[in-house]
């Protein structure tokens, strides 16, 4: 059941060139109890006024619109009148550029749009957008974080690390709120850290490359898209990719990446799944690691923490106040398996002062 704070039904804008997708995403979520479409668009101008006429709850936008695209007319909107907006994206790697820009400017989150003829990805359409829907109708309105390139030297009034076991690799997990999240951890760690840093966050597959690519742009470390065979090396992160599971392995000197299909590990309901990718990297270091959950909607990483914290490692979770989505760090939190909570701007410093 969805309902607006106000614990009415939940109030939807669709702003879509296409009339097809417009009355699937209408039909979708007009069939969803407690939904009411309270209006549509079909460009980004139109869009924009009718989000400040009819002040919906949330918006599911479209990216490539004629007149206004939907990152200008997400802009616009985050200014005049902050509001959910969940990005209808295609799948490829220009769609996943565009995305990221439109989360940058305060989406949500994103939905892939994969509808054609075929009655499974008719059905997965509709399964990812009502789960969407769900998780950004109990999200934050977000507040555009600006990232910038930060100083290699630590600021003289951070204090020494809160950890003091010992660390030699440090594995972060995200999802719901994620990529903007990252960015704004992994820009915070300085080009000299000593240690490597995997990263699981539920991604599609034509996703986690272009997004890698955006944050080696942006940051500091060496970032890429991880593939098989991989070795965790100091200085770089690996981002597990999108659309298949990822676990490290002990190989000699080295701790390895391995990929493998979904169907090896049906036991995993999220993909890439957070809690293999760092139960496994916890037993390939012999738990002197770091886990780290960030923003996201359900406990994927729990167990990974768990288990993390019975090898002896150390955990780190973002506080509830900065998480888009609280409920991967809160899963940890109440769990017991957070060692410090810590808002997201200081998460990538503590993490950088543990190669210190």
């Amino acid at each position: 059941m969805f309902t607006s704070a106000q614990g009415s039904k939940l109030r939807v804008l669709i702003v879509d060139d296409s009339s097809f997708m417009r009355m699937a995403i209408r039909g979708i979520l007009s069939r969803a109890p407690g939904i009411e479409v309270v209006g549509i668009a079909s460009d980004g101008m139109e869009g924009v006024e009718k989000a400040l006429a009819l002040k919906p709850d949330l918006i599911t936008m479209d990216v490539e619109m004629p007149r206004m695209d939907g990152i200008a007319a997400l802009k616009q909107i985050m200014a005049k009148q902050p509001t959910r907006v969940l990005m209808v994206s295609t799948l490829t790697c220009e769609g996943a550029k565009a995305t990221f820009e439109a989360l940058d400017a305060g989406a949500i989150d994103y939905v892939p749009k994969n509808v054609t003829d075929s009655k499974d990805a008719q059905r997965a359409f509709q399964e990812a957008l009502l789960s969407k829907v769900t998780e950004a109708s109990n999200s934050r309105v977000k507040r555009v974080i600006g990232v910038t390139r930060p100083s290699l030297v630590r600021p003289a009034e951070v204090r020494p690390s809160r950890f003091t076991r010992k660390v030699s690799c440090v594995g972060i997990g995200a999802s719901t709120g994620g990529p903007v999240a990252l960015q704004e951890v992994l820009s915070r760690v300085p080009v000299n850290f000593p240690h490597g840093i995997v990263v699981a966050i539920h991604m599609p597959k034509a996703f986690t490359g272009p997004y890698a690519e955006r944050l080696n742009a942006k940051c500091s470390l060496s970032i890429k898209e991880g593939v098989n065979g991989d070795i965790v090396k100091p200085g770089q992160v690996l981002i597990a990719p999108g659309g298949q599971h990822t676990s490290l392995v002990k190989q000699g000197a080295n701790i390895v990446m391995r990929v493998a299909p979904t169907t090896d590990y049906p036991q995993y309901i999220y993909i890439p799944s957070v809690d293999l990718m760092l139960t496994s990297l916890a037993d390939a270091c012999g738990g002197s690691m770091l886990g780290v959950i960030l923003t996201g909607m359900g406990n994927d990483g729990f167990k990974g923490m768990q288990h993390l914290k019975s090898k002896g490692g150390v955990t780190l979770v973002q506080d509830q106040e900065t998480s888009t989505i609280y409920g991967m760090p809160r899963a940890c939190i109440e769990g017991k398996v957070a060692d410090v909570v810590l808002p997201l701007d200081q998460i990538g410093y503590e993490i950088g002062k543990i190669g210190q």
